[in-house]
């Protein structure tokens, strides 16, 4: 591990003041992934900001019936807390699935959201990768690309963004909040991350300083009736080759809403609004549920390692939905 400085901040202003003078600098929280990074030579921060007592580490209940989630909330404290194991399962069940019972005692909401990618190409500075070192190509293209993309893929990159957590946030369109050098700002979580496009190396749009706050997740009753699922080698800590967060209002045989977010096959948590549109009206059907998967999946691209994952996430989908429908109220 490389050298470097490491200091704290009284408040929130002075932590995005500190890092505004170090462009080479980074947020630390829990640090699970960061320090990961760091010793693998993949991260060299010159200056670490200590943010992990700057902000909330609680879940408030807001006027509207929404909640509003401190961005230093223990993963583990977050994932028993009442409010979201009662109105939205698929954020408590997502966070489960996630790394070990010791990791996410450590780790933060916000610094969940702000995860690398696992490529093992990413992570190996002996070879060429545009996420790490841009225009030096990507190994994973010819390479072993099994866990890797099929969905918002470009020459470039072909990586997954890993997180559980951030799928099921964009299946409820939540909010990150955020400071930086220019203020405040609301960043809807469909938006925080990018598809690698030109320039795999950023992963979402923040800019540099900028700090996540708080994660707002808006009331929507029909949560209650929600799950994550996910699809991985082995059954604990493990990231997921697929996985689905899913939402369903169903009266009489009828979808009246549906929220979807697929993960383990794009660059980013991937809404599946394409789907969505199709259920929304129909009934509620295998059929039904099978073609919307499909539908959602037609622009995949996958390659020869990693073609599996097409049937994999349309049938998890279905599965998924089936589960939601045929389950008690």
């Amino acid at each position: 591990m490389r050298p470097f400085r490491y200091a704290r901040a009284d408040d929130v202003r002075g932590a995005v003041a500190l890092l505004a003078e170090a462009p080479a600098g980074a947020y630390l929280a829990g640090g699970t992934n960061l320090v990961d990074l760091m010793k693998l030579d993949v991260a060299t921060p010159e200056l670490l900001v200590d943010v992990r007592r700057l902000t909330s580490d609680r879940v408030e209940e807001l006027p509207d019936g929404g909640i509003l989630i401190g961005a230093a909330t223990p993963n583990s404290d977050l994932a028993a807390h009442p409010l979201l194991r009662g109105r939205y399962p698929v954020l408590s069940q997502a966070l489960l699935s996630g790394a070990s019972g010791q990791l996410r005692n450590l780790a933060t909401a916000g610094g969940n959201l702000l995860q690398r990618t696992r490529c093992v190409y990413f992570q190996n500075v002996t070879t060429p990768c545009n996420k790490r070192t841009p225009g030096t190509g990507c190994s994973a293209i010819d390479g072993h690309h099994r866990e890797l993309a099929v969905l918002g893929t470009s020459p470039e990159c072909i990586a997954t963004h890993p997180s559980d957590f951030a799928v099921a946030l964009a299946a409820l369109d939540a909010t990150v909040h955020t400071e930086g050098p220019g203020g405040g700002r609301r960043i809807p979580m469909t938006e925080l991350h990018r598809l690698p496009d030109g320039e795999p190396d950023r992963d979402t749009v923040l800019a540099h300083g900028e700090l996540i706050t708080a994660i707002e997740v808006p009331p929507l009753a029909f949560a209650t009736r929600s799950h994550y699922r996910k699809v991985r080698d082995r059954a604990s800590y493990a990231f997921a080759l697929v996985s689905v967060a899913a939402a369903i209002d169903v009266a009489d045989g009828t979808v009246r809403d549906v929220r979807i977010a697929l993960g383990g096959v794009a660059h980013k948590p991937w809404r599946a609004s394409h789907a969505e549109e199709l259920l929304r009206g129909g009934p509620a059907l295998e059929d039904r549920f099978r073609a919307a998967a499909e539908a959602e999946l037609a622009e995949a691209r996958p390659l020869p390692g990693n073609a599996f994952k097409v049937p994999l996430a349309r049938n998890t989908l279905t599965r998924t939905l089936l589960d939601l429908v045929d389950g008690p109220a």
